[in-house]
């Protein structure tokens, strides 16, 4: 690398590091929440006694699952106003990578429940507590465990994932370092940039993984 690339590299860093922090990470904390939210009702829906219910739920799995992700954002930012429904770009993106999240995590979240143990569903029956209070109180915070490191991965995955709201005009990490390519020419040395910027976001989270693993360490029935 030359003099001049150094120079364009320290100086297009905080742009691409801003993009981060300011886009990439808001959007992909906002589309995990959502998604954890549909991700459980879409799990509780797969448990349930209702064969309609369960149904329904195996249904909208099998959809997200079934389509690429970047046909799922486009559908709600460009399909959508054909039919009068006009959302702007960061909420189209937020919107479709939680219906993405939901869909996977939900597989996940079920899972976990169902690795818990029986006689802990028995235990909290044979001290009166309802079906949902069991759930609740004594399978959820054993689930949570399990679930920690396939949640863990499908955030970092979400991280990544958020660089096709460059797609649709969403301000994030890699539409920076787009912008920035695009003006000087260097696409090899701006995409690599990103692509580090990327690769440490991902460490800390691994890292912040494993702390709260350890923490709930203490949930896991023995």
């Amino acid at each position: 690398m030359s003099g001049a690339d150094w120079e364009l590299a320290r100086e297009s860093l905080w742009p691409i590091v801003s993009g981060a922090v300011t886009g990439t990470i808001p959007l992909a904390l906002a589309s995990f929440v959502g998604g954890m939210v549909i991700a459980v009702a879409v799990a509780l829906m797969r448990l349930s006694r209702r064969r309609w219910v369960a149904r329904l739920g195996a249904v909208y799995v099998s959809v997200i699952r079934g389509t690429p992700l970047l046909v799922q954002l486009f559908v709600v930012f460009y399909g959508l106003p054909s039919v009068g429904i006009l959302i702007d770009p960061w909420p189209s993106a937020a919107i479709a990578f939680s219906l993405n999240v939901g869909g996977y995590a939900a597989e996940i979240v079920r899972a976990a429940i169902l690795s818990v143990p029986q006689g802990q569903w028995e235990a909290g029956w044979v001290i009166g507590m309802s079906r949902r209070r069991t759930l609740s109180r004594i399978i959820v915070p054993q689930a949570a465990r399990v679930s920690v490191p396939p949640l863990s991965n499908t955030f970092i995955s979400l991280v990544k994932d958020t660089s096709l709201a460059s797609l649709i005009l969403v301000t994030e990490l890699f539409r920076r370092a787009q912008e920035i390519a695009a003006f000087s020419q260097e696409f090899m040395l701006l995409y690599l940039e990103a692509a580090l910027v990327y690769w440490v976001i991902c460490l800390a989270l691994a890292a912040g993984q494993s702390r709260l693993e350890t923490r709930l360490e203490r949930h896991v029935a023995r």
